[in-house]
């Protein structure tokens, strides 16, 4: 969906992003097709197998709709209840759902061979600060020219660096040299 805007030479477009639901759409009432189905009443209590006309009726008694929960079972499964409060709760609980959900990311620290101490523990705050906010921290370390003939010893600088994290955090598999970089990933206690 776009607007267009008049008063320039060429018009300007502007995306507008739709929120979109998680929603399952179920067949109701006068949708459901099958002759005989298998009726629940509103607290759940079994009603047994009858016609969908009855059921239909027995719907239109109580005020409620006829809503078919499992299409594939023979015979399908319906049960009686208020559609639209059902639609509601289900929409809000999905909503709440994605609302509790803490997505993990990784954030990257970048060391170096020629690191001081006063940088590798102000590096050491900044990464329990992450782990604490129960995000994962990437440390990598990149060796430029002659310092890739020592990379036992860029290895060992990002072990100490971890060694120094155990409290906050742990990791999954050792220090891994790919080209010029060393490389972990430190994941956050729970």
């Amino acid at each position: 969906m776009f607007l267009l805007f008049g008063g320039a030479s060429r018009p300007t477009k502007f995306f507008i992003k739709e929120i979109t639901t998680i929603f399952k759409e179920l067949l109701i009432n006068d949708q459901i097709t099958a002759k005989e189905v298998r009726l629940i009443g509103e607290n759940g209590e079994q009603l047994g197998v009858i016609s969908k006309d009855s059921a239909q009726a027995e719907a239109d008694k109580a005020g409620l709709d006829l809503v078919l929960m499992s299409p594939n079972t023979v015979p399908p499964v319906c049960k009686l209840m208020d559609y639209g409060k059902y639609k509601f709760d289900s929409v809000k609980k999905d909503k709440e759902i994605r609302k509790n959900q803490k997505i993990s990311e990784i954030k990257e620290i970048q060391l170096s061979m020629r690191i001081d101490d006063y940088h590798i523990n102000f590096k050491l705050k900044n990464a329990q600060k992450i782990l604490q906010d129960g995000d994962k921290v990437k440390v990598s370390l990149r060796m430029r020219g002659r310092e890739q003939a020592y990379s036992k010893n860029a290895v060992e600088i990002v072990k100490k660096f971890v060694s120094d994290l155990a409290e906050f955090g742990f990791i999954d598999k050792e220090p891994v040299i790919m080209g010029k970089n060393v490389s972990v990933v430190i994941n956050p206690k729970k």
